[in-house]
C-alpha cells in the first residue's frame, strides 16, 4: 500500500517547511521510501516562461491569466507524476496549495484522481492566519508574490478556511508557531490508516 500525503494551505503557511520536516522523519519510522513533489519546484520555472510569455511577467501566479489558463494543469501534472509514484510502491508527498481540489472534494475522490485502488490519501491543511501569512510572504521576498501583494484584496477574497466539521478527514494543524507535539502527533496520523 503506497501512501499519498497532500500538504495543502495558503502561500506562506509553511506547507513546504512542514513537509520537508516530515518527510526524513516518515521514511525513518516507517522504513518507506517517500519523495517530494512541491508545485512551485516542479512547475516553477516552465510556468515562468509560459506566463512571461503570455503576459511579459514571468512572476505572475494569480492573475486570472494564470488561474484561468495554466494553474488547473500545474495541479494535474503533480497528480499524473504522484499516480506514477504510487503505480511502483513509491509514497507521495504532494506540496501545494490544492484549495479548488479541496474544495470540489477531488482531493478525496480515489477514482477521479486515478489513484491505484489500494492507495492511502491522507491531506493535511497547514493553517496560518491571514495577517501572519502576509507577513511571511513580506519576510521572504519571493518575486513569485509580487502579484499576490499587489493585488492583494482580490487575493483574499479566494482565501477560504476549511471547516472541520465540512472535511472531517482533512488533518489539521496550526503553524502560527511550531508546536513538536502537535507535529509528532500529525507524524502518528499520517502513518495510521487513511480517514
Amino acid at each position: 500500500m503506497a501512501r499519498l500525503i497532500f500538504f495543502c494551505g495558503h502561500a506562506g503557511a509553511g506547507k513546504t517547511t512542514l513537509a520537508k520536516r516530515a518527510l526524513p522523519l516518515l521514511h525513518h519510522r516507517s522504513g518507506e521510501s517517500f519523495c517530494l513533489l512541491d508545485k512551485y519546484t516542479v512547475y516553477g520555472a516552465y510556468s515562468s516562461n509560459v506566463m512571461g510569455l503570455l503576459t511579459g511577467d514571468p512572476n505572475d501566479r494569480d492573475s486570472p491569466i494564470f488561474l484561468e489558463k495554466l494553474r488547473d494543469q500545474e495541479y494535474q501534472g503533480l497528480i499524473d507524476v504522484a499516480r506514477e509514484n504510487l503505480a511502483m510502491g513509491t509514497n507521495v508527498i504532494l506540496v501545494g496549495p490544492f484549495s479548488r481540489e479541496l474544495k470540489s472534494g477531488l482531493i478525496f475522490d480515489h477514482r477521479r484522481l486515478k489513484l491505484p485502488s489500494d492507495a492511502a490519501v491522507q491531506v493535511v491543511w497547514v493553517s496560518l492566519s491571514e495577517a501572519a501569512a502576509r507577513e511571511r510572504i513580506l519576510h521572504r521576498g519571493n518575486v513569485l508574490d509580487a502579484y499576490k501583494l499587489a493585488h492583494w484584496e482580490d487575493y483574499r477574497k479566494r482565501r477560504f478556511d476549511p471547516d472541520p466539521a465540512t472535511y472531517p478527514s482533512l488533518r489539521f494543524i496550526d503553524n502560527t508557531s511550531f508546536d513538536p507535539q502537535r507535529f509528532e502527533t500529525l507524524l502518528g496520523e499520517l502513518l495510521g490508516p487513511a480517514a
